[in-house]
């Protein structure tokens, strides 16, 4: 209850930014609140019958491989981890806050082609089919600068927010795809030098 109540103060204060009518947000929300209860057991359903957490599919469902990791971390500590993982980790620390220091000590113009640290990282964490969002995302961004700059500079954030921080696009398309048992047209995986050397052999 407390989570809804802050993502609903959440949306009164992008209402507020973005000149919405208070009322009409309300509504808007109440709204939401019924089509969840219709579309949210049919989505679950669609979500359990394409995918199996167990098995790591082509079109992996959302979320589940990170929470799996998260939970055996937390049952069996930093010993549970793969060899080297924590060693790089403190290393693209280190690599992160030094590129944000370049960033802030160079001129605007050379910052402009810095890479931020954060950006790079989301699609490690959350995966390939965030790329997708992103690629959408910096299109229809580009597109509407070029139309009405002045509001894709007010109201930008809010629309990538909404794409980005809600419910990511590619989510359903990869259900449907694995509903159909589509399979893609390249897989790409990464293995360790010894086990190149079988695959290959």
């Amino acid at each position: 209850m407390v989570q809804t109540a802050a993502e609903l103060m959440q949306d009164f204060k992008t209402g507020y930014l973005t000149l919405s009518s208070p009322r009409s947000m309300f509504a808007s929300q109440i709204l939401g609140t019924l089509m969840g209860c219709i579309f949210t057991p049919l989505t679950f359903w669609l979500f359990w019958v394409s995918f199996d957490v167990r098995i790591a599919k082509e079109y992996q469902a959302p979320y589940v491989v990170i929470y799996i990791e998260m939970a055996l971390l937390r049952v069996g500590g930093v010993s549970s981890l793969p060899k080297h993982c924590l060693s790089l980790c403190c290393a693209f620390f280190a690599f992160s806050l030094l590129t944000n220091f370049i960033k802030d000590l160079v001129p605007k113009k050379v910052s402009l082609y810095i890479p931020l640290p954060m950006a790079m990282a989301i699609p490690f964490y959350i995966g390939q089919s965030f790329a997708i969002d992103m690629a959408l995302g910096s299109l229809i961004n580009a597109v509407w600068g070029r139309l009405n700059k002045r509001k894709a500079d007010l109201l930008g954030p809010a629309v990538a927010s909404g794409l980005i921080c809600g419910d990511r696009m590619w989510t359903l398309p990869a259900a449907v795809l694995a509903l159909a048992q589509v399979n893609p047209p390249i897989c790409m995986a990464f293995f360790s030098r010894g086990q190149a050397a079988k695959l290959s052999s």
